[in-house]
């Protein structure tokens, strides 16, 4: 395969990621890569680095020497402006922003499809674990079942502060966002957007399915609470927020992100603070994991020069699995086992449970263990995420 040269970047954003990837650059000196000029917001502010900075992204696509865009910033909006119009200039493109990949990935791959130019984005998902280059690459056939783990990095840290120091949540979320694993507005870690946003890109790759936010089960941690941590530690379980994606044995797939508690014996159960942890499934070669940091500016940075790395020697994503003979439809019918924990009569009734197999009521919290369809559970989510309730599945093994 053919090298493209000297690869002369075109980087937008210098954020944790945008400087993580500068300081590994200028770490590893490649002769292959180096950044000739970052758009950014602010030109005034003070960078604490010598480049060369602009707030006009014209100086950057009009420029002929930038062969390679890679887009860092954390506006959705402005990123897919951003990567439409490189592809469409014929630039090849990384970006690390899976909000904007997980509304906009059809068109964005018909782009580059046409154009014929990389875009790359292996960075957007687990950090540094390359799970989607690994899911294009190695598990290309039909044996894959199913894609399952801890895909953020942030709620994981705050977890593990609670499980193994007995941190309060609110404590560990303040933690968090002091070491810079969580944001100010920590919504779309704790909530599980995040999640989402890189399970609907590694199903893309797992299965070739694309499947839009909107129908796709999504609850968070935000509402967990002393009780429900007491439930996990006496079932000798730990919480974790899991994105799950199982193609069943009818053919069809099911997609959610919630909270899950986990037993001793799963991969996942010891993935701990700012890590990832990714399982992958198949018919014939059972369970392979992959564990890694998910969150920060060098592991982050990392992944991205790896993308990087792969467009010099014109690597391109060849989503073979879209073209496959049978592609697995979504479906929301399926059925999980849950635990509910509750305060009022009023948030029970929300639930359909279709079996109850443990139930405790007293006058400060109550819970029930029962079985419930999912898409029982997508028709309530927004309305469950304004209760004082908090739901998560409860595997039998």
């Amino acid at each position: 395969m053919n090298s493209r040269g000297v690869l002369n970047i075109g980087l937008f954003g210098f954020g944790t990621v945008g400087r993580g990837l500068y300081d590994v650059l200028e770490e590893t000196r490649l002769k292959e890569a180096r950044i000739k000029r970052i758009c950014v917001r602010d030109i005034t502010k003070e960078r604490g680095v010598k480049a060369d900075f602009t707030d006009n992204p014209d100086k950057i696509f009009n420029d002929p020497e930038i062969n390679l865009v890679v887009e860092l910033i954390d506006n959705a909006e402005a990123s897919y402006h951003i990567v439409r119009r490189a592809l469409e200039m014929g630039i090849p493109v990384v970006t690390g922003n899976k909000k904007m990949l997980a509304y906009h990935l059809e068109e964005l791959i018909a782009i580059q499809r046409e154009k014929q130019v990389p875009l790359l984005y292996d960075a957007s998902a687990c950090g540094s674990i390359p799970v989607i280059r690994n899911l294009e690459e190695y598990y290309d056939n039909d044996l894959l079942v199913s894609v399952k783990g801890i895909l953020n990095g942030s709620s994981n840290f705050i977890l593990s502060k609670i499980f193994n120091e007995n941190m309060s949540y609110p404590a560990a979320l303040k933690l968090a966002q002091d070491l810079g694993f969580a944001e100010s507005d920590p919504s779309l870690d704790i909530d599980g957007f995040d999640s989402l946003f890189k399970l609907i890109i590694i199903t893309m790759h797992a299965f070739g399915r694309y499947v839009s936010p909107e129908k796709i089960f999504v609850y968070g941690i935000s509402q967990m609470s002393d009780d429900d941590i007491r439930f996990a530690t006496e079932k000798k379980r730990r919480i974790k927020l899991v994105a799950h994606v199982e193609k069943l044995p009818d053919g069809r797939m099911i997609m959610s992100v919630m909270p899950h508690l986990i037993s001793r014996d799963k991969y996942i159960y010891s993935v701990e603070d700012e890590f990832n942890g990714v399982v992958i499934k198949g018919k014939f070669y059972y369970k392979q994991f992959m564990f890694g940091r998910g969150a920060g500016g060098y592991p982050t940075g990392s992944a991205v020069l790896s993308d990087i790395m792969a467009c010099h020697y014109n690597y391109k994503y060849e989503y073979k699995k879209l073209n496959a003979e049978v592609v697995p439809e979504y479906t929301d019918d399926f059925v999980f086992r849950i635990y509910l924990r509750y305060s009022s009569q009023e948030d029970l009734a929300l639930f359909n449970f279709l079996k109850i197999r443990e139930s405790y009521t007293s006058e400060s919290s109550s819970y029930v263990v029962g079985d419930v369809r999912l898409s029982d559970l997508c028709a309530i989510k927004d309305e469950i995420r304004k209760r004082n309730l908090f739901v998560a599945a409860y595997p039998e093994d």
